[in-house]
C-alpha cells in the first residue's frame, strides 16, 4: 500500500500533463454539409480562390499606383553644406598699392582670416570665392498635365479589376465542379458500402440457412464452403471500398481547404430527380455565359487599350514643375541665430516632343497588334472549343441517361430472378449454384446501376460547365 501511492500519483501526473498537452491543440470540428454547403465552403477556403480573389485586390492596388500619376507630388528638402576647402582663383590684380595699404590700416582679412597683406607682385592675385557653410530647405511640386500612356491606363483601370475578377470566377467554377463530382463520388461510394452491407448480410443467412441444410444432410459441405467463399470476397471488397471512401474524403477536404481533422459528413443523397430535373434548361447555350470566354473578351480589351497606350506614346507630354526654397551661408555653422535666408522659387512649364527613338516606339505597335490578332484568334478558337464541348457534353449525358434507364430496368429484373430462386431454393427445387448466380447478378446489377446514376450525374455537371450554367443550377 505504501509503494502505491507514489505509483497512483506519478500516473496522476502523467494524466494531466497529457491533458494539458491535448488542450493546446485545436479541437477538431464536424461539418454536416449538403453540397451547396460544401461548394459554399470551397469558395471561401480553398486556396486556388483565395489567391486569385487576392489577385483583384493587389490590382486594386497597382490601379491607385496608375492613379497616382496623374496626381501632385509634392516633396520638401532640407540639406546643409561644409566646405573644409575653398578652391583658391587666380585673378588678375587690379587693386593699386594705396588702396591695399587702406584696406591693411583697417584691419581687412581675406577668405582664411588671415590679415590682408601687401603682394611682392601687383600681376595677379588668389581669391577664394563661397563660404565654408551653407543650408538649404524647400518645397518641390511636379504636375503632370498630359500624358498620353497614362491617360489610357486610366482608361483601363476598369477592364484591369474586371480581369483579375473574371479569372477568380474561372477559378472558382472550376473549384465548384470539382467538389460537385467529389462529393458525388463518395455519396456513390457510400451507397456501395450500403449495398455491400446489405449483401453480406444477405449472404450470411445464406450461409446459416446453408449449414443448417448441410448438417441435416439435405446439402453437401462443398454447398457451405461456396457461401463461405463468397461471403469472404465480399468482406474483402468492402474493405477495398472503404478505404477508397477514407482517400476520397482526403482529397475532398483538401479541395474544399478544410482542416484533415475535421469531420466531414455529407448529408445529401443521389437520387434521380436532381439527375432528370432541368436536364434540357441548359439548350440554347451562348458563349458569352462561359466564364472563360468573358475573361478571354477582356483580355482583348487590355490589348486594345495596350495598342492605344503606344499610339498615344507618340504624342507630345506636358508637365509643370514648381519650386519654393530659401538658402543660406555662412563662416560658421549657425543657421538658427542672426543672419539672412534668401528666397529661391520658380515654375517651369514642360514640352516634350517625341521625335525619333529608332523606330522603337513603332515596333512595339506592330507587335501590339500582332498579339491582338492573336487574342481575336484564340477567341475563335474557344468558340469552336465550346461548341466541341458542349456537343461532346449532351452525347455523354444522353447516353448516360439511356444506360441508367437500361441499369434500373436490369435492377429490377435481377431483383425479381433472385426472389424466385430463393423461393425454389427454400423448398428444396433450387440449387446452390443457382442461388449463387443469382446473388451474384443481384449485386452487379445494383452496382451497375449505382454506377449509372454516377456517370448520370457527373455527365451533367459537364453539361452545364459546358453551357455555362453550372454556378446557377449547384
Amino acid at each position: 500500500m505504501k509503494n502505491s501511492l507514489p505509483n497512483l500519483l506519478f500516473v496522476g501526473c502523467l494524466l494531466l500533463g497529457f491533458t494539458a498537452m491535448g488542450q493546446s491543440d485545436p479541437v477538431p470540428a464536424r461539418h454536416d454539409f449538403t453540397l451547396k454547403q460544401a461548394i459554399d465552403y470551397a469558395k471561401k477556403n480553398n486556396v486556388n480562390v483565395k489567391n486569385a480573389l487576392l489577385d483583384v485586390q493587389r490590382q486594386e492596388q497597382v490601379n491607385r499606383e496608375v492613379t497616382a500619376m496623374a496626381y501632385p507630388h509634392i516633396n520638401a528638402s532640407i540639406g546643409t553644406v561644409f566646405n573644409p576647402g575653398i578652391a583658391t582663383t587666380v585673378l588678375p590684380n587690379f587693386i593699386s598699392p594705396s588702396t591695399y595699404q587702406v584696406l591693411i590700416d583697417q584691419g581687412v582679412r581675406d577668405g582664411s582670416g588671415n590679415p590682408i597683406r601687401m603682394p611682392a607682385e601687383f600681376g595677379f592675385i588668389e581669391a577664394q570665392f563661397g563660404t565654408r557653410y551653407s543650408a538649404n530647405a524647400g518645397v518641390s511640386l511636379s504636375q503632370l498635365l498630359f500624358d498620353g500612356q497614362v491617360f489610357v491606363g486610366l482608361l483601363a483601370r476598369k477592364a484591369t479589376i474586371e480581369f483579375a475578377a473574371k479569372n477568380a470566377e474561372v477559378t472558382e467554377e472550376m473549384i465548384v465542379a470539382n467538389v460537385a463530382k467529389v462529393y458525388y463520388q463518395l455519396i456513390v461510394s457510400r451507397s456501395q458500402v450500403e449495398l455491400l452491407d446489405s449483401n453480406i448480410a444477405l449472404l450470411e443467412k445464406n450461409a446459416r440457412d446453408t449449414r443448417i441444410l448441410y448438417e441435416n444432410g439435405f446439402r453437401e459441405k462443398l454447398d457451405v464452403d461456396k457461401t463461405e467463399v463468397q461471403l469472404a470476397n465480399l468482406r474483402t471488397e468492402r474493405n477495398k471500398v472503404m478505404n477508397q471512401v477514407s482517400n476520397g474524403y482526403f482529397g475532398l477536404k483538401l479541395l474544399m481547404g478544410m482542416p484533415v481533422r475535421d469531420e466531414l459528413i455529407l448529408t445529401d443523397t443521389l437520387v434521380e430527380s436532381f439527375v432528370l430535373e432541368g436536364a434540357l434548361d441548359a439548350e440554347g447555350y451562348k458563349y458569352e455565359n462561359r466564364k472563360e470566354y468573358q475573361y478571354a473578351q477582356i483580355g482583348k480589351r487590355l490589348s486594345e487599350y495596350n495598342l492605344r497606350r503606344y499610339k498615344l506614346s507618340q504624342v507630345p507630354t506636358f508637365s509643370m514643375n514648381a519650386v519654393y526654397a530659401k538658402n543660406a551661408q555662412r563662416s560658421t555653422w549657425n543657421f538658427f541665430g542672426r543672419g539672412d535666408w534668401f528666397t529661391i522659387s520658380n515654375i517651369n512649364l514642360n514640352l516634350n516632343i517625341p521625335i525619333f527613338n529608332g523606330f522603337v516606339t513603332k515596333s512595339r505597335i506592330q507587335q501590339t497588334r500582332i498579339d491582338l490578332r492573336k487574342t481575336e484568334n484564340q477567341i475563335t478558337a474557344l468558340q469552336l472549343s465550346i461548341d466541341r464541348e458542349v456537343s461532346s457534353a449532351k452525347n455523354n449525358f444522353s447516353s448516360a441517361i439511356a444506360r441508367l434507364n437500361t441499369q434500373k430496368q436490369t435492377q429490377t429484373l435481377a431483383e425479381q430472378v433472385y426472389r424466385q430462386t430463393k423461393k425454389k431454393y427454400e423448398i428444396g427445387t433450387g440449387s446452390q449454384i443457382e442461388i449463387n448466380v443469382a446473388q451474384t447478378d443481384l449485386k452487379s446489377a445494383q452496382t451497375n446501376y449505382i454506377t449509372a446514376l454516377y456517370d448520370a450525374v457527373i455527365a451533367k455537371i459537364d453539361y452545364l460547365q459546358a453551357t455555362g450554367k453550372l454556378s446557377q443550377s449547384l
